[in-house]
């Protein structure tokens, strides 16, 4: 490394904020509960790398289960008889073949859960939950109470010991209803009480409720714009191979057949789906349905409750004065907060202007970002604002020039605090930091100003685009440094001067080595282009001592 300029010693760390007034997005209890849940994330971050981490396709990995059981759920009706529901599930079972797709149904189904568990304690812990957010959380809620029942009705169709035991806990709640003549659970007293009309039922169920698991998909995610449904190419391909591979390996096997003569003592349970079983034997029926009513009033209320303690959200406005109607903050917004409508008066400007819907936006800011003019944004987060604070931060520190600007997402490595941030930057110039919002809502010319004031380079750190607050951000910042999206960083600013990454819990020590390296490339830059200006010199004069001479 290369001696500081302050006889050895490391200039004081600097630090600013470039988004003033930026709103909470989580209760202070979720970033203490994030801290569990990090050290997870951080080895998945060191394993697979924050680009690959299965963590943040966990929404797109759990349709990708439901497929691949909508897909095996096929085959298996072909060979289903409500007339011998165990028979015919075992003489399946029997062959390769019918193991291999049985295995491969129940896997996915399983890990269907699993995925929309931990998509739901990540939208807990990042604040997702409230304001414009609500319908996704309390969507999510019914989609994955659909997915369980879908699943207990299948676990019912194979009528093993364990199917049993579930329609003999379901029949006891159906029995607390005041509407039935006769108790259900009458029906599982003998042999042969069980008959077509109950399977038939149950196989009606598991084939339908899958169509109204789709419409809740949509419902989901409508209000979001391009929503990923399934995850990367790459990643898709070796879940596939890696579940197949799990399927042949280790079958899942089947268990007893259902005997209504003994009550179900030592049953394999599947944990993913029928948790609850060991619970429900050990209380009355009504205790059984208080905690069912309990946890699904806890969930469903907890838009109102799991929020910042000042939980508002400040909507984006426009300056119809600025507006040009380019539509680039209506493309970028990722929740469709945005649109374009007719203006009111008449203006040279454009026939349309940009208008914001206050319901829908979160106050992400990426349409500040977006806009050239620098007319739309959150209050005091707009372009023009964010322009204003970087000046007024120059001008507060005479000491920023050639040392490296880190404009750092608040959230990045999962809100670590600038004192860890600072222990991952190591450049010997002494690197300050600027934190935003979020990467998206920084405006280019914020950017090119810090440039302009001396600073040697600019790097960008980013959450991992597929784990953005907000989406989208990383992803649009990156289309207006490098490939001129609306609102881009001039022809005139030195590309090899700016740099972004993204990096995620568990990847301080990449960020420093990114950072370090960028430092040593602005360095060779610095040098290559001094032998130019060098060897430029050197021809002038020799062209001027040649036309002398002439």
């Amino acid at each position: 490394m290369n001696p500081s300029r302050d006889g050895g010693r490391r200039p004081p760390r600097v630090g600013g904020v470039l988004d003033a007034d930026l709103p909470a997005v989580r209760p202070a209890a979720a970033a203490w509960l994030a801290r569990g849940f990090r050290p997870l994330e951080a080895l998945f971050n060191r394993v697979y790398g924050s680009r690959w981490n299965p963590l943040y396709k966990s929404g797109p990995l759990a349709i990708l289960f439901l497929l691949v059981t909508l897909v095996t759920g096929v085959y298996l009706f072909i060979f289903y008889k409500v007339a011998d529901p165990y028979g015919s599930v075992a003489r399946l079972d029997a062959t390769w073949l019918g193991s291999l797709v049985r295995s491969l149904h129940r896997y996915a189904a399983d890990l269907a859960v699993v995925a929309i568990a931990i998509h739901a304690l990540k939208m807990l812990l990042a604040g997702r939950t409230w304001g414009p957010r609500s319908l996704a959380w309390r969507s999510g809620l019914v989609l994955l109470g659909g997915v369980l029942f879908c699943g207990w009705t299948g676990l019912v169709m194979a009528w093993d010991v364990q199917g049993q035991w579930i329609a003999w806990e379901g029949a006891r709640l159906l029995d607390l209803l005041p509407v039935l003549s006769e108790p259900i659970s009458r029906s599982f007293v003998r042999p042969g009480s069980v008959d077509r009309p109950f399977f038939f039922t149950n196989l009606f169920l598991h084939v339908a409720l899958p169509l109204g698991v789709a419409g809740l998909l949509w419902v989901h995610a409508s209000r979001v714009a391009r929503p990923e449904m399934l995850p990367p190419r790459k990643m898709m391909v070796w879940t596939l191979v890696l579940l197949g591979a799990l399927s042949i390996l280790v079958p899942v096997p089947l268990p007893p057949e259902a005997d209504l003569l003994a009550r179900p003592v030592d049953v394999p349970l599947d944990v993913f789906y029928a948790f609850w079983l060991p619970v429900a034997r050990a209380l009355p029926a009504w205790g059984h349905l208080a905690l069912w009513v309990a946890v699904a009033l806890v969930l469903f209320s907890l838009p109102a409750w799991w929020r910042p303690r000042r939980a508002v959200l400040p909507a984006s406005s426009v300056d119809e004065s600025r507006c040009t109607g380019c539509s680039t903050c209506y493309e970028d917004c990722p929740f469709d907060a945005i649109a374009m409508v007719e203006r009111a008066e008449p203006s040279s400007l454009s026939l349309t202007v940009a208008r914001v819907d206050p319901e829908l936006c979160v106050s992400c800011g990426i349409c500040s970002g977006s806009c050239a003019p620098m007319g739309v944004g959150p209050p005091n987060r707009t372009g023009r604002e964010q322009l204003g604070r970087v000046r007024d931060f120059v001008a507060a520190h005479d000491d920023l020039a050639g040392r490296v600007a880190v404009v750092s997402c608040r959230h990045a490595f999962d809100g670590v605090t600038d004192g860890a941030l600072d222990r991952a930057l190591r450049g010997d110039d002494g690197s300050f930091v600027l934190t935003s919002g979020c990467p998206g809502s920084v405006h280019t010319s914020s950017l090119e100003a810090l440039l302009s004031h001396g600073a040697a380079g600019v790097f960008v750190l980013t959450c991992p685009p597929r784990d953005c607050l907000y989406r989208e951000g990383p992803k649009w910042l990156e289309q207006r440094i490098y490939f001129e999206r609306e609102a881009e960083l001039q022809s005139r600013v030195d590309r090899r001067r700016v740099r972004i990454a993204a990096f995620g819990p568990g990847e301080a020590a990449r960020a420093a080595d990114a950072i370090e390296a960028f430092e040593r490339d602005l360095a060779a830059t610095k040098l290559e282009d001094g032998a130019l200006d060098a060897g430029a010199q050197e021809c002038d004069v020799r062209d001027a001592y040649v036309e002398e001479v002439v």
